[in-house]
């Protein structure tokens, strides 16, 4: 038997994953990039929460104990960019604890505030000051996409200029605060190419977790899926060659997709988790949010003054597999982590409805499956040892 150190690269479970609420705060609509694969189609500089808006949402959620039942609870703040509104969301943290406590809510004693930002105002001193203030309550994330040719081709400020160089020069200060931060990164048409560099460069910058995906749009055409099961194969010869899975994570390979279903669970959490936007309506996510949908209005399920609103929210309830998929998929051999946005499956649906799977990513699926294949196999015959647990 060869020794090897413990092989790390799945994904790694995030802070009380599955067991806390999760409450998305819109805290503005604006941002200083204009990203190309984004999906929120309306941004704009008018729709900026209000702190009296935060309150409302806070007081309601802390006092209505059946629907927040949850001991836990994760604060999202997203945008746009949340960080533009560093004043406003230093001052919901505040509040927030404040009215926990005086509720007296389990949650009180366990809490996160969580940001994924485009790193642009990382070290400005009021981010900073935020930070230090409630570092041991925090996960933040900063997207950067890879290497910069690939990060530029995809994000980029309004007028078509790049961003990479204003990010990364970030991202030592963001270890050195966070040491197991992982980055997110999207995969659109026009980067197939660089997927296998862009992993790679991400870990030689210190990012030890590295979550990618590809975007759920309807953009992919014959052909991408043979580039892209080509990339994932080159970065798994690089993975195995320089023992990157001793210390590296990457969402790519895992040991549990590729099979056939056995728990009929919806992908994601919309209905179970809660979107708040500046008039302090309610939604499943944000992606059922006017800014995010293009071919559909968008569907609340409550606000701030009313509450939730229980028929609204219990078809979201019922969500699961076998409801929303065409029978191809319930019967698929390797359907075991093939992804789905409940808000997307909305948005491109025939008609008015959530039950209706969009299923884009069909093929990109299938050829992540073969290439995770072949790491697995190739992986388990150099260190003469078995990783996966097959049915």
């Amino acid at each position: 038997m060869i020794e090897t150190k413990e092989v790390i690269i799945e994904k790694t479970n995030t802070w009380e994953e599955g067991k806390a609420k999760n409450i998305t705060f819109i805290v503005t609509e604006d941002c200083q990039l204009q990203c190309k694969y984004c999906y929120l189609v309306g941004k704009n500089n008018l729709h900026k929460m209000d702190f009296e808006t935060a309150k409302k949402s806070i007081d309601y959620l802390l006092l209505d104990r059946n629907y927040f039942s949850e001991t836990s609870v994760i604060l999202d703040f997203i945008g746009g960019e949340p960080f533009i509104e560093i004043d406003l969301i230093d001052k919901i943290c505040d509040y927030f604890k404040i009215r926990a406590y005086e509720t007296d809510h389990p949650c009180f004693n366990s809490y996160r505030f969580s940001f994924s930002t485009n790193g642009l105002l990382y070290n400005d001193p009021k981010v900073q000051q935020f930070i230090i203030k409630n570092e041991t309550h925090l996960s933040i994330q900063i997207t950067i996409d890879g290497t910069k040719e690939k990060h530029n081709l995809q994000r980029v400020y309004p007028g078509g200029k790049g961003s990479y160089d204003q990010v990364v020069k970030n991202v030592p200060l963001w270890i050195s605060q966070f040491p197991n931060a992982s980055t997110k990164v999207t995969i659109a048409r026009d980067d197939l190419p660089f997927v296998k560099d862009s992993v790679i460069h991400l870990w030689h910058l210190g990012i030890k977790e590295v979550n990618i995906n590809v975007v759920f749009e309807d953009v992919w055409e014959p052909g991408d899926d043979a580039l892209f099961e080509e990339q994932l194969v080159l970065l798994a010869d690089e993975i195995i060659e320089n023992k990157y899975y001793e210390d590296f994570t990457c969402s790519f390979f895992s040991t549990q997709i590729g099979l056939p279903y056995k728990e009929n669970m919806n992908w994601c959490g919309a209905g179970k988790m809660l979107a708040i936007d500046h008039e302090g309506n309610f939604f499943p996510c944000n992606r059922f949010v006017n800014y995010s949908l293009q071919n559909r209005e968008q569907l609340l399920i409550g606000d701030n003054q009313k509450g939730i609103n229980q028929n609204r929210l219990r078809p979201f309830l019922t969500l699961d597999m076998f409801t929303q998929s065409s029978p191809e998929c319930v019967s698929c051999e390797v359907a075991t982590g093939c992804a789905w946005c409940q808000g997307a499956n909305y948005d491109y649906a025939d008609s008015s409805t959530i039950f209706q799977r969009a299923t884009y990513l069909c093929l990109m699926h299938k050829a992540r499956v073969r290439a995770n294949n072949y790491f697995w196999n190739k992986l388990e015959k150099k260190l003469q040892k078995t990783l996966r647990t097959l049915p």
